[in-house]
This record gives structure tokens, C-alpha cells and sequence, in this order.
């Protein structure tokens, strides 16, 4: 399997629609690889609280659409990172809000295959736990013919999902991020963390640049079931190119069979 991880780095001046046009060039680009990867909330601004709402579109809106066309025309499977999701049903969460941070992973064909709510909410009470519902389901999706568990950032430090993703099959977790530089080290040491104490592969696609006066951290990874990093990023707009074997999965599994092992 070919994968394309796009680090995007963008800025406060850029409209949505001029990085969406963007962004499916880089896409377009991509059309040797089997999975394209795009960070978390690149329409809307990772740390950008403030456009969200105003930013916010329905899963049949137009970044959706150009990303499904981007994918069709360049026949991969496309990560779309996330987009604050406003379902034009007028649906609201448990909490009265109408807004979710929310992956989509579009076939070659062009439908969306799967969509994923965050479930851990990064703020302490203000950004996203302040303007977002929390997801509820844990996402684990055929993508061409491998299980692959889907999260967002933030999930990255809650284990007990990745676990639960396992226990469904994974065998591959996809993790779009907007990940600030303050902290990026704790991002790489939590992928490969995931990735050894799961023995899956593990694909993180962050943001670079600065918006919203945060600086990301880049440093995308993707990292071997055995923990050792296949190919890494630096602070900015960057793809990986990486080609991996999801058969490892199975193999280092049984060669070193310590989920058997497990008693909780």
C-alpha cells in the first residue's frame, strides 16, 4: 500500500475556498498512491475557534464535494483530515450543540466509505468542549482491504480507544492532527506508543505553518507496527511518500504475540 501523507501548512490570509482549490491539486498530485492523508481542520483553521461556526459545513457541502471529486479524478482513497461539521438536518448533541469535529474518508469512487466524530475534545472547557459535541462511536473501516481505526488529534493521548479499535479489527490507525509545536514531542512519542503497544501501523498527518498565532508542529510520521518510524516529516509543508505491507501486521503479531497476552 502507497501512502501520501500531506503536511499543509497555511496562514490566516488564505479563504477556504482558495486552500480547498489548494488542497485538491496536492491531492490531484497524489494519484499514484492508494491512501491520501490530510490534517485535521484544514478548511476551518485548527486553532481557529472563532471561524468555525461561520466555517462549518454539512457533510454534502462544498469542501466535501471537491474533496470526493479530487479523490475520484486521482482514483485513491482519500483522508480528508476533519471539517466542523453543521448537519443541514438541524441535528444537536446531548449537549444542545450542532457542531462536530468530523473525519471523512472518501473512496476511490468518490462516496464517502466512513466518517468519524472526535470523541476527546481538546480545550479544558473552552474550544472544542466549549463549541463541539463530542463524538461517541468508536470507527474502525474497511480501507482497501484493511482494517483501519480512525481518530483526530487529540484522542492520541486516551489509549482505552486505540484498544477498543484493536478489539475491532485494526490493523492500521489514521490520525489527522493540528498539533502545536509547544508540545509536538509528546505527538511523536504517542505514535509511536501507539503503535508498538498495538502492533499496528500508525499514519499521523499533522499541520505546519502558523494560524491563529499558534505555531504546528508538523513532524508527520509513519510508524511500523514495531514502533521504528518509516518516514518522518520536519516543521514544514512536507508529503510522505511511504509504501507499507499490512500483511507486517499478522506477522509481527504471531512472531511476538503480546496482545495474547493481555488480562484486562
Amino acid at each position: 500500500m502507497r501512502i501520501a501523507v500531506v503536511q499543509l501548512a497555511y496562514d490566516d490570509t488564505e479563504s477556504v475556498a482558495e486552500r480547498t482549490a489548494r488542497v485538491t491539486g496536492l491531492v490531484h498530485a497524489e494519484s499514484g498512491a492508494d491512501l491520501v492523508v490530510l490534517p485535521e481542520l484544514w478548511s476551518a483553521g485548527g486553532f481557529s475557534y472563532r471561524d468555525w461556526p461561520q466555517r462549518s459545513q454539512d457533510l454534502g457541502g462544498p469542501v466535501i464535494a471537491a474533496l470526493a471529486d479530487a479523490a475520484r479524478d486521482a482514483g485513491v482513497w482519500l483522508h480528508g483530515g476533519s471539517i466542523a461539521e453543521h448537519p443541514s438536518s438541524g441535528e444537536t448533541g446531548p449537549e444542545g450543540k450542532s457542531l462536530w469535529n468530523t473525519s471523512v474518508l472518501i473512496a476511490p469512487d468518490g462516496r464517502v466509505a466512513a466518517t468519524y466524530r472526535k470523541i476527546h475534545r481538546f480545550g479544558f472547557g473552552g474550544g472544542e468542549p466549549k463549541l463541539m459535541e463530542a463524538g461517541e462511536d468508536v470507527v474502525v473501516t474497511d480501507l482497501a482491504g484493511v482494517q483501519a481505526g480512525l481518530s483526530t488529534c487529540y484522542d492520541l493521548r486516551f489509549p482505552e480507544l486505540y484498544r477498543a479499535q484493536v478489539d475491532r479489527g485494526a490493523a492500521l490507525f489514521v490520525i489527522p492532527a493540528a498539533w502545536p509545536a509547544a508540545r509536538v514531542e509528546a505527538w511523536s512519542l504517542l505514535l509511536r506508543a501507539r503503535a508498538i503497544e498495538d502492533q499496528c501501523f500508525v499514519i499521523g498527518c499533522n499541520t505546519a505553518g502558523t494560524h491563529a498565532g499558534t505555531e504546528m508542529g508538523g513532524h508527520s510520521a509513519v510508524i511500523a507496527p514495531t514502533g521504528e518510524v518509516l518516514a518522518e516529516a520536519g516543521t514544514g509543508p512536507e508529503v510522505l511518500r511511504v509504501d507499507i505491507d499490512p500483511a507486517a501486521v499478522a506477522e509481527f503479531r504471531d512472531a511476538f504475540p503480546v496482545l495474547r497476552d493481555r488480562r484486562l
